[in-house]
């Protein structure tokens, strides 16, 4: 990388070289991320931003359940924001509804449970939501009937300089599974001011109930896998085509189409991200020739597919 040099920053979260995101990632496999940082807090995370070269590759995690890292591994800084970017708290009441401040590095069900407790409702789906706040928000997540930018009052950003911007959702276009800032520029969500109706906790907490229940009995937690592969087509439901298809329990390598859910790739043991990735265009295909539907994949796919040098 070539950028110009900038001053060295002694930061106070943790640091390391080569850090294999298998160990990160819920599938477990993929490759090293070059460096690995997670910032001690947030104004630790503008410091280290505001000392990096302007063109080195940024990538932000949470719990990584939405993200394939290729074999090839990450030539550049993946930045973790869980333990990291916490906080939760009461924001008010405004238009009849309750207010609530997160941090992007929250997971998604502390916030369902924290909104239910302090007597707001319509949070419970959050708990079926298997990643942070900060992934709810990049790729607008939803399940059971919600989604994230419903309910969003605002949300603050940090850009590669480390300096801190308020956002409301006027400031970007939010679709299915689909956020992008309507100005062009690279920013990243730290925390998020939520608003919910007011609820009874006791209906809350049995309705978060029924859907973890729901969950588990539906889908292959008992191995490591990423929420839903592919967005659901218009009018459709991925899974329903993949399973008419026949693809249930399809393979490459470690990797299998899950018997239980058929918009599930899990790994079976020693799955390689290369395997999983092949298992998503397998599908692809099959799907487009035998439908003329394009799945399209609701995760992420970063990295290098040849191993990093150097």
């Amino acid at each position: 990388m070539n950028g110009p040099a900038r001053p060295p920053v002694l930061v106070r979260g943790v640091m390391r070289e080569n850090e294999p995101m298998a160990r990160h990632v819920s599938w477990r496999a993929g490759g090293i991320a070059r460096r690995f940082f997670q910032p001690a807090d947030l104004e630790d995370l503008q410091a280290f931003l505001a000392a990096r070269p302007a063109d080195e590759a940024v990538l932000f995690v949470g719990l990584g359940s939405n993200l394939l890292v290729r074999d090839g591994g990450f030539d550049g800084t993946v930045i973790f924001t869980h333990h990291a970017l916490g906080g939760l708290k009461e924001a008010g009441e405004a238009e009849g509804r309750l207010r609530f401040r997160v941090g992007s590095g929250v997971p998604a069900p502390h916030l369902a449970r924290f909104v239910g407790r302090h007597g707001g409702g319509g949070a419970e789906w959050l708990a079926g939501i298997p990643g942070t706040i900060g992934g709810a928000l990049a790729m607008n997540a939803g399940c059971y009937g919600g989604e994230t930018w419903e309910h969003v009052v605002e949300v603050q950003t940090i850009d590669r300089g480390g300096a801190l911007h308020r956002r409301t959702p006027a400031d970007y276009e939010i679709g299915y599974r689909h956020v992008a800032p309507r100005e062009p520029g690279e920013e990243w969500f730290v925390a998020g001011t939520f608003a919910f109706p007011p609820g009874d906790p006791d209906v809350a907490k049995a309705r978060m109930k029924g859907l973890l229940e729901q969950r588990v009995a539906s889908q292959p937690l008992g191995l490591p896998n990423a929420g839903s592969v592919f967005r659901n087509p218009p009018g459709g439901h991925a899974a329903r085509l993949i399973d008419q298809l026949g693809l249930k329990g399809l393979r490459e390598g470690g990797a299998e189409i899950s018997t239980k859910h058929a918009n599930f790739i899990v790994n079976t043991g020693g799955a390689s991200a290369a395997d999983i990735e092949r298992l998503i265009r397998r599908v692809q295909a099959v799907v487009r020739e035998a439908t003329g539907v394009d799945l399209v994949p609701e995760v992420r796919i970063v990295g290098e597919r040849e191993a990093i040098h150097g």
